[in-house]
C-alpha cells in the first residue's frame, strides 16, 4: 500500500443515514432510504464501494429512521452475500465462498429527530481530533477521492464540500476563488453548484455545530462560508442523489444496463 492509501486508511468516513426518507415513501415505509437497493444492493454498499476504491474503508454510520436494520444488514453481511453449508445436526454454519469487503463498519443511533449536524456532533469521541470526512446516504458519484483530500489540504480552510452540477433541488453554492461566499439551502435552480455532499472536516467543525438541532447545511456551513472557511471542490463528471422513486428507477436503470459511471471499483 502506497503512503497516500496508508493514509487514507486511517480516515474515517461519516455517511448520514438517520433521515425518514419521505419523499421516497413508497420504499422507505418500512426500511431507511440508505437500504433502498440499486442492481439488488443497498445505495449505502454503493457509497461505500466508491471510498474503498480509494482506501477508505473505516466507516460510521449515523443511523436514526429504522437503524436496527442497518445494524442487522451488517451483522448479516457475511452470511447474506457468500455460500452456506449448513449442519443442522449439530448448528453449525460453514461459509464455503470468499465473498467480503475490507470495510470496519461503527452503526451508531444518532437518534430519531436529529438533524444532520446534530448527528455529527454525536460521533465526536469516536471521531477524535482528526480530519474526517461525511457523505449522505443516498448520494453516489464517480468522484476521485484522492484529488479531493488533496485539494482540501492544499487549500487549509475547516471544511470542504464537493460542488456538483444536477438538475435541480438542492443547496446552492456561491463560489469566488474556491471559497464559497454564501450558502443557501434548496434555493430557485440557477446555473450554479449546488451542495452534493463528500465533505471533507477538520475537527474544529464540532464548534460549529451547537447541538440535535443542528442542520448542517444552515448555520455551520452558512458562518464556514461567512469566515471564508468552506472550499468548495467541483466536481464536473457524473453524481445523482436518489431523492424519488423516480430517482431510484434511474440508477437501478443505469445499473441494469452497465452504464453506472459511479462504479469506479473492479
Amino acid at each position: 500500500m502506497n503512503e497516500e492509501y496508508s493514509e487514507n486508511k486511517n480516515c474515517k468516513v461519516v455517511i448520514l443515514a438517520g433521515g425518514f426518507g419521505t419523499r421516497l415513501k413508497e420504499e422507505t415505509g418500512s426500511i431507511p432510504k440508505p437500504l433502498v437497493t440499486i442492481g439488488g444492493k443497498p445505495i449505502l454498499w454503493h457509497i461505500m464501494k466508491i471510498y474503498s476504491k480509494y482506501g477508505f474503508n473505516d466507516f460510521i454510520i449515523a443511523g436514526g429512521y429504522r437503524v436496527e436494520l442497518i445494524k442487522n444488514y451488517f451483522i448479516n453481511f457475511v452470511l447474506m452475500n457468500n455460500d452456506l453449508k449448513i449442519n443442522l445436526k449439530d448448528n453449525r454454519i460453514d461459509i464455503i465462498s470468499n465473498n467480503h469487503e475490507p470495510f470496519s463498519v461503527t452503526v451508531v443511533d444518532t437518534g430519531l429527530n436529529t438533524l444532520t449536524g446534530g448527528r455529527i456532533k454525536r460521533l465526536r469521541k469516536l471521531i477524535g481530533n482528526n480530519r474526517f470526512m461525511v457523505t449522505y446516504g443516498d448520494g453516489v458519484a464517480d468522484i476521485n477521492l484522492n484529488q479531493l483530500m488533496e485539494f482540501h489540504k492544499a487549500q487549509g480552510k475547516i471544511a470542504t464540500v464537493t460542488g456538483v452540477r444536477p438538475s435541480s433541488r438542492f443547496g446552492e453554492l456561491n463560489i469566488k476563488e474556491n471559497l464559497v461566499t454564501s450558502f443557501e439551502e434548496k434555493p430557485q435552480v440557477s446555473d450554479s453548484y449546488i451542495n452534493g455532499g463528500f465533505f471533507i472536516f477538520e475537527p474544529s467543525i464540532f464548534d460549529y455545530i451547537e447541538g440535535d438541532l443542528t442542520s448542517l447545511e444552515r448555520a455551520p456551513l452558512e458562518r464556514l462560508s461567512r469566515e471564508k472557511n468552506l472550499t468548495i471542490y467541483k466536481h464536473n463528471g457524473f453524481w445523482r442523489c436518489m431523492d424519488t422513486f423516480k430517482d431510484m428507477e434511474e440508477l437501478n436503470n443505469l445499473w441494469n444496463n452497465n452504464q453506472a459511471k459511479w462504479k469506479i471499483w473492479e
